[in-house]
């Protein structure tokens, strides 16, 4: 297992290019298997989770190879319906593929998803979605079988609550379904509308991706596309507070801006300046922080809770008290523990967490637990006096892409052993 070794209380400098989006990239790599033939799909990030993506679906029989920061899926000749479980069992993500398989094969068999311990993610959602669109379900000891027995057609289909997940696969499953799809009560994350621009791309007919309401209309055959994936916002953000948590100065290049809408005033609260150019977005930060008061993470557009835990790093070091608020994960403190190795004062009840920001923070030898929570210990570390030992790194290369490259430009002393 590889470390990180962090010489930290460097300032950074300069510019880097954000990574495109894990979260698109997923599932739209899933969505490839609607369409028979080659699909070129350009800013794929490298990350485990992705090339776990591309084990599946080479698994069942397609073709995927990487040139550069394309990948390119060639669906053509499929011979599987199911999913091993230790492939499924490579991250939560891997629920994606229930939808597609569904709409290619009319039938698929998995396992629960594995990846990151955040607390219950049923995918009860996802299920219950199907089976109104004409899916049958058997679960058995942790095994889904899944097939329609008629003809999968549209639905109305009422969220309880705006699940990415549970969204997506109803517009990857609705996309060649017969009839019409409505999704109420949709998320609205801008991966959403990146997947619906694919599947448009490809021949689909989604509309409304980024709003409440979204309606597919089914149609009886997709062709693979040419897609750009966006950019990576959590990525973004992270790099966001490893620069004011060293109150630094950097130019963040290839963003979308709009994606950060509620991630800006955050910062700015916290005293840093946010310059939004043509090149890129540049953020320059204070000396010393201001406490940024309150975060509440909410569905989008709302503050993301992926962003919760590196923004605590930089909470950590600024002056006065900040409340986090965690809405969407019952278990999304596991860094706080490890955060308190450095010194930070940070307090835990429920699905609060209250943190008193501290001069400074110290090094330290410390683990990560999940995805995001490696992402804030490396903040953490980058502030800290000394040098720092942060293991469980292949938590954070399932999301970040060749990480210690990006701060190493940025002038961080990072080393990966």
């Amino acid at each position: 297992m590889s470390v990180f070794v962090v010489d930290g209380g460097r300032r950074l400098s300069g510019e880097v290019k954000v990574q495109g989006s894990k979260n698109s990239a997923l599932p739209i790599l899933a969505a490839t298997l609607l369409c028979r033939g080659e699909s070129v799909l350009h800013n794929c990030p490298r990350l485990s989770d992705v090339e776990a993506s591309l084990a599946i679906l080479r698994y069942i029989g397609c073709t995927a190879r990487r040139e550069g920061d394309t990948v390119i899926v060639d669906t053509g000749s499929v011979t599987r319906f199911e999913i091993p479980p230790e492939l499924m069992h490579r991250m939560r993500s891997s629920i994606i593929f229930l939808g597609a398989m569904i709409a290619r094969f009319d039938r698929v068999r998995m396992t629960f998803p594995g990846g990151c311990e955040l607390g219950p993610r049923p995918i009860d959602l996802h299920l219950s979605a199907l089976r109104e669109m004409g899916v049958e379900i058997g679960e058995e000891h942790g095994e889904l079988d899944c097939r329609v027995r008629d003809t999968l057609h549209g639905a109305n289909i009422s969220l309880p609550v705006p699940s990415v997940g549970a969204t997506e696969n109803i517009m990857i499953a609705a996309a060649l379904a017969t009839g019409t799809t409505v999704i109420s009560n949709a998320a609205r994350e801008p991966e959403i509308v990146d997947l619906a621009d694919y599947l448009n791309a490809c021949g689909a007919e989604i509309h409304g991706a980024g709003e409440s309401t979204v309606v597919i209309d089914g149609v009886e055959s997709l062709s693979p596309a040419v897609h750009t994936m966006i950019p990576d916002r959590i990525v973004a953000a992270t790099l966001m507070s490893a620069a004011a948590a060293t109150g630094s100065d950097i130019l963040m290049r290839g963003i979308i801006p709009s994606h950060l809408r509620s991630v800006f005033p955050v910062f700015r609260n916290s005293g840093c300046e946010i310059t939004v150019k043509r090149e890129g977005v540049r953020i320059s930060a204070p000396y010393r922080l201001q406490s940024p008061k309150l975060i509440r993470t909410m569905p989008y557009p709302g503050f993301p809770t992926d962003a919760q835990a590196p923004v605590m790093s930089m909470a950590a070091v600024a002056d006065g008290m900040t409340v986090f608020v965690e809405n969407i994960f019952t278990s999304r403190y596991s860094h706080v523990s490890e955060l308190c190795r450095f010194g930070a004062d940070i307090r835990v009840e429920g699905k609060v967490a209250v943190v008193d920001g501290v001069k400074r923070l110290l090094s330290a030898n410390v683990r990560a637990q999940d995805l995001r929570g490696a992402a804030a210990l490396v903040v953490a570390a980058l502030c800290a006096v000394g040098k720092s030992e942060i293991s469980g790194i292949e938590y954070l290369e399932r999301g970040y892409e060749d990480f210690e490259l990006a701060l190493s430009s940025l002038g961080a002393d990072v080393k990966k052993i």
